[in-house]
């Protein structure tokens, strides 16, 4: 309790000091309200003058709040409530502000963003999908275009061009992932100009619980095509069916793996005709089993993926119901998933560029969330982003009514409850959301629906375009909605006529879902702004959260109080088991969470250190300067350590990357200082011949040549980091910390790719030929629309200890890392 009265003090006193900030906020009031429209914009250049004068944004915040409060109230018909001026301070500080459904969280972010874009720097709001943001931005467009700023949006199939106007606007909407594809995409272009963001100084972040923790299990990755495998994939999938659960492979559903069994492999052996499946040789072949046999028992048609009518196969996610199209799971898993369903395999990926949420946050200057749920994870949001929690207080009280949980023996016991249960509130006019956390259970309740005659609505990922519609009208009388999770969050559910009468909206849950908010977030679609409303669950010891953790001991008591079929139990000691088993799901996915930030922030610094070479190439200013650096090192590393001169035969070893006739320049020499001195000369008197020969092409030329090496190499550490991932996971066994020793090995690869990319450029320059590089920017352009935006899923390293964090910082001179 100690800590709940500690978290309530700190929260209160936090709303004492906005209360102070709010009023003076509306002591300027009264004078905006007699300005004139134009007054609003010369108002804006004012402020953005003091900004630019060195003024703090905390100076100008009253008055800033205050024109953007009365914009509102011209444009939107909308003037924020003192509350709403609390959640947009607790924004403007770099909080995430818990306000509750229906309390106008779009609303409250435009007075921190329109005070945040004053610097001239832009502002991002990231929300959860495409529709959100267009929505947004077009809602409250008139308020930002009142004030003098502009405001745009970004989707997901917008072309360059759009996205850079865009980004170039005041204060821009969009998708989390599109903000974090964008960022990824930006460090693989080949030209400044193709770049559409232009920095991170603010962003707000909605729905902030389902972006920042929840999808943060899955990091962004960006990938291209790899060689096709197809036959494999289908060979596999064959070989699959031929497998027996429990006798050949286990299945742990918890953490979605499969396990061969000796008998598994003996069968495997068979079948491929071979002697050792896990000869090396033969990897490929346990990769392609593993999948099959993860696609053919793990991923479900119609709850993990749904199979469209062209035959592809598209990823539900699991947190919206929302189909996800052109997101792909990675390491071959989509594939055999396709191969599974009988449909074309496209090819295999491989990845460019890959950030977690975490990491990419962390590029801005300020971050900010809003969500109806987030006090109970503060602690992570906190620790992953530096975001402490601000619990906003409603505009009017909640009075919804929350019900115990009704729990049957059966799942079909508890959906005949289920349709009984709306049945009888349809006969009695009330408006009923059902939700549910599936598409197919979302489906079979539409279809006992249909036999009982009872009208209804279904949102799920298939009918995601009249989402908002179909949202919107839920509340009316004798509607009956059946919402798969979360789909139309962000749309707010009014009461119709003569329904607060009725009760208001009732919530109908048929399952706990995993995690306790998004439960929270079901329930608060009813009861927003006053209005009367009424929650409850209906569970059976067959739903999956009980079975995978707890359904023994519930079955027990079920059996213990023998109860009749149909009867359901509301007792407290079987509230507490689901609260428990949704706690220790909670901690899985935290850990998942934390491993993969704590892997992700290790390659973070060498992403930083390439990205920002790559930038310096980019611009293309004193690539002599660099040229002759990399050539130093490259030589430096073929000489040191050597305390007298090596035979000529080992030189031309060393330095057989030279030109065959010029490398005799370097025989009959004194010392090693000599060495060193000779191919230096050699290598610049080259360079500058290249120079000379190309003319005024030859910045683009090495600047081309430059950034290709770049990202060969960065793909290829990527690749090797996958792998170290994998194997640093299996040392949690051996008690070595998995996050110290992929620290370690890291670093070496990092200083590996450095010397390899000084390398392959020292090569380059001796080798160069005239290109054409009209075509080779083209070449360049269209392996980059080739290219994938991917939000795949995780597999971290292994293990229970946290890394230290320690290490002496190292590196050369431009790629600066932490070891």
């Amino acid at each position: 309790m100690g800590i709940l009265s500690n978290i309530f003090d700190k929260n209160r006193i936090l709303l004492k000091k906005y209360s102070k900030v709010v009023e003076v906020i509306n002591d300027h009031e009264q004078a905006i309200e007699k300005l004139e429209k134009k007054d609003f914009a010369k108002k804006t250049e004012e402020l953005k003058s003091r900004v630019s004068d060195g003024e703090s944004l905390d100076l100008i915040l009253p008055e800033a709040f205050a024109l953007a409060r009365e914009a509102a109230k011209r444009t939107v018909g909308m003037r924020p409530f003192d509350v709403q001026l609390m959640g947009a301070l607790a924004l403007n500080e770099g909080k995430i502000a818990e306000m509750k459904t229906g309390e106008g969280k779009t609303l409250v972010a435009t007075m921190p963003l329109y005070l945040n874009a004053l610097s001239g720097k832009g502002c991002h709001l990231a929300t959860v999908n495409d529709y959100l943001a267009k929505r947004d931005a077009g809602w409250m467009g008139p308020v930002y275009e009142y004030l003098g700023l502009r405001a745009g949006f970004i989707q997901a199939a917008m072309e360059p061009s759009l996205r850079k106007d865009a980004y170039n606007c005041d204060i821009t909407y969009g998708t989390a992932n599109e903000f974090g594809f964008d960022y990824l995409r930006d460090n693989l272009v080949y030209s400044l100009e193709n770049k559409v963001q232009r920095g991170h100084n603010f962003v707000i972040v909605d729905e902030a619980d389902s972006i920042l923790i929840d999808e943060a299990r899955t990091p962004l990755i960006i990938s291209g095509p790899a060689q096709d495998s197809s036959n494999l994939y289908r060979q596999f999938a064959f070989f699959a069916k031929r497998f027996q659960a429990e006798k050949d492979f286990v299945v742990d559903e918890k953490d979605r793996t499969v396990t061969l069994t000796d008998e598994g492999i003996a069968k495997a052996e068979k079948l491929l005709q071979i002697d050792n499946l896990y000869d090396p040789s033969n990897y490929d072949y346990i990769f392609h089993l593993l999948n099959a046999l993860k696609a053919m028992n793990l991923y479900k048609k119609e709850v993990d993926y749904l199979v469209t009518q062209e035959g592809e196969v598209v990823i539900v996610d699991e947190f919206t119901g929302r189909l996800l199209p052109g997101r792909r799971y990675s390491e071959g898993l989509h594939q055999a998933i396709e191969a599974k369903e009988n449909v074309q395999i496209r090819q295999e990926s491989v990845t460019f560029a890959t950030i977690t949420f975490q990491n990419y946050f962390k590029q801005y200057d300020k971050v900010a969330g809003m969500t109806g749920t987030a006090a109970t994870e503060e602690s992570e949001f906190i620790s992953m982003y530096n975001t402490p929690v601000a619990v906003i207080p409603t505009n009017k009280n909640v009075i919804r009514q929350d019900k115990e949980d009704s729990i049957y023996k059966t799942k079909e016991e508890k959906n005949e409850a289920i349709i009984n249960e709306i049945a009888e509130r349809y006969e009695k006019g009330q408006p009923v959301l059902v939700g549910t956390t599936s598409i197919e259970k979302s489906e079979l309740l539409s279809k006992m629906l249909q036999k009982r005659g009872v009208p209804h609505e279904v949102l799920n990922a298939k009918y995601h375009e009249r989402e908002a519609e179909i949202v919107a009208k839920a509340g009316e009388r004798k509607t009956i909605t059946i919402a798969t999770n979360m789909a139309g969050r962000g749309t707010d559910i009014k009461l119709g006529e003569g329904v607060v009468e009725l009760g208001g909206l009732y919530v109908l849950g048929t399952e706990r879902h995993e995690s306790r908010r998004i439960d929270n977030q079901l329930v608060g679609r009813s009861g927003r702004q006053g209005d009367p409303g009424e929650s409850r669950f209906f569970l059976s010891t067959e739903d999956d959260l009980i079975r995978l953790f707890g359904g023994e001991r519930m079955q027990s008591i079920m059996n213990t109080l023998k109860i009749e079929r149909g009867q359901p139990i509301e007792h407290s000691l079987l509230s507490r088991i689901i609260l428990s088993a949704q706690k220790k799901i909670e901690g899985m996915h935290f850990e998942i969470r934390k491993r993969l930030y704590e892997l992700d922030s290790v390659i973070d610094q060498q992403r930083s250190a390439i990205y920002a070479h790559r930038d310096w190439v980019l611009k293309g200013e004193e690539i002599d300067s660099n040229v002759f650096e990399i050539i130093e090192d490259v030589v430096d590393r073929r000489v040191s350590g050597l305390e007298q001169l090596p035979p000529f035969e080992d030189i031309k070893v060393s330095f057989s990357f030279l030109p065959a006739g010029d490398i005799g320049r370097l025989k009959g020499l004194k010392n090693v200082e000599e060495l060193r001195n000779s191919a230096l000369s050699l290598l610049q008197e080259i360079y500058e011949e290249k120079k000379t020969s190309f003319g005024e092409e030859f910045p683009q030329v090495m600047k081309y040549i430059m950034l290709r090496m770049i990202d060969e190499r960065w793909r290829r550490h990527l690749e090797a980091i996958e792998h170290l991932k994998d194997s640093v996971g299996l040392r949690a066994y051996g008690q070595k910390d998995p996050v110290i020793e992929f620290k370690k090995e890291s670093f070496i690869l990092f200083q590996q790719l450095t010397d390899s990319l000084y390398d392959d450029i020292a090569s380059a320059i001796v080798r160069i030929v005239r290109v054409d590089s009209d075509k080779a920017k083209q070449n360049a352009d269209k392996e980059f629309r080739s290219l994938q935006a991917v939000h795949s899923d995780f597999s971290g390293a292994g293990g229970d200890k946290k890394g230290d964090g320690g290490g002496k910082k190292k590196g050369t001179k431009r790629f600066k890392v932490k070891r």
